[in-house]
């Protein structure tokens, strides 16, 4: 029984020998094949961060274009005020003119009405010297038939009031 003794030890060596390799060849296919399923998950997630990316530029220019359109917007707000100021200036200058050339009117007619009376009552006085002078002649009186006093007039007077300039009342459209 001696001799087989060793091939016994032999053979007993050779398959557990055999054996590590069968556990060694499985180990290695399974840790292939999560080699593998770790590539496609890496893969996917490649894909998945070029996606974002792509989609990340996407939305910076998207911002930069919004961005871009609020500042003209704000150019063109801050435009507008400074028309609407104008504008507000300029109808309170129109405003102070206009209420100035009716100041001016208003005093031209003072002034005439004044006038007027005065060539009223000049008039009033010559026909008194002449209707004295007739009577200091003996002359017939030429008006006394033609001439009559017209009644005097108070013509109504118009009165222009200011025109109140409120604030806001500038209507831009």
């Amino acid at each position: 029984m001696a001799p087989s003794a060793p091939r016994t030890r032999a053979a007993a060596a050779l398959r557990m020998k055999q054996i590590v390799l069968d556990n060694q060849s499985r180990t290695i296919r399974r840790l292939r094949d999560q080699l593998a399923g770790e590539r496609r998950g890496l893969a996917t997630t490649k894909r998945e961060l070029e996606d974002t990316q792509v989609a990340l530029e996407a939305s910076h220019k998207v911002i930069a274009g919004l961005t871009e359109i609020g500042l003209s917007m704000s150019k063109k707000i801050e435009k507008m005020k400074v028309k609407k100021q104008l504008a507000e200036a300029n109808h309170v200058e129109c405003h102070q003119k206009f209420q100035a050339r009716i100041r001016e009117a208003e005093d031209s007619m003072q002034a005439q009405h004044l006038i007027i009376e005065a060539l009223v009552e000049e008039k009033d006085s010559l026909l008194q010297t002449i209707k004295g002078l007739q009577e200091a002649n003996n002359a017939p009186s030429p008006f006394d038939d033609e001439w009559e006093d017209e009644p005097e007039e108070k013509p109504e007077e118009e009165e222009i009031e200011d025109i109140p300039l409120g604030e806001g009342e500038i209507d831009d459209e």
